[in-house]
């Protein structure tokens, strides 16, 4: 993989270090490529779906579906709405208002923070990186709630609200809703996000191997310094 980055970066340049020692330029290039690479797969995420049910009821033969982006719901909204009221569940569109609005704006934030990550030289970098590591596993726990509250919101008024009891919707798998059954999975857009989770950790890797040397060369030169003092 070092090979294949130093390709693309051009001509190996040298950089001197404290104690003299020379670095190929290219060691501390590779890291802010690949950083790049993860911040433009987070991005390409938002322009998936992270998250899909599939539903199954008498009235709908053919079945109803919802995909859930970041930062919209697209399907059978309508429909699904409409089975929602008969149970006596709130509108699909109620749940994750907040998260929905503030999405793109949070995912442009992990990527200048992962960006400002390439200025650091030190273990300040491995903060940096912990949103974009850390935001698929914060997405699933949200929409875990999400489901979680939906599920609990049901009105004991309504046709079906006092005969089905408080539920949580499954994140994966088969679930079912009195005579509806659910099938939910993890979409494209969320397993690129995974992704770029697993490219910023590659890019840890490559920054602490080019930036590791950088301060042990500083503090061997301190060290002649104090000696020679």
């Amino acid at each position: 993989m070092k090979s294949f980055f130093a390709s693309l970066l051009g001509p190996n340049i040298h950089v001197e270090l404290a104690d003299g020692t020379r670095r190929p330029l290219n060691d501390y290039l590779i890291p802010n490529a690949i950083f790049s690479i993860a911040g433009l797969i987070l991005i390409a995420s938002t322009f998936l779906p992270y998250w899909r049910m599939d539903m199954t009821a008498p009235q709908y033969p053919k079945g109803l579906y919802v995909n859930v982006f970041v930062n919209r719901l697209e399907g059978d909204m309508k429909e699904v709405d409409a089975l929602n009221h008969y149970l006596g569940m709130p509108p699909l569109d109620m749940g994750g208002q907040l998260e929905r609005s503030l999405s793109l704006f949070a995912i442009l934030s992990i990527g200048l923070i992962l960006t400002a990550s390439v200025f650091v030289h030190n273990r300040l970098a491995v903060l940096l990186a912990l949103p974009m590591l850390a935001y698929p596993l914060i997405f699933l726990a949200d929409l875990w709630y999400i489901l979680y509250t939906y599920g609990h919101s049901i009105d004991p008024q309504s046709a079906l609200g006092g005969a089905i009891k408080p539920f949580t919707p499954p994140l994966v798998g088969e679930g079912g809703i009195g005579q509806f059954g659910t099938y939910s999975s993890l979409e494209v857009g969320f397993w690129l996000a995974v992704m770029a989770a697993i490219v910023t950790l590659i890019g840890l890797y490559f920054h602490r191997r080019a930036y590791k040397p950088v301060l042990e060369a500083k503090k061997r030169t301190e060290q002649n310094a104090a000696v020679q003092a």
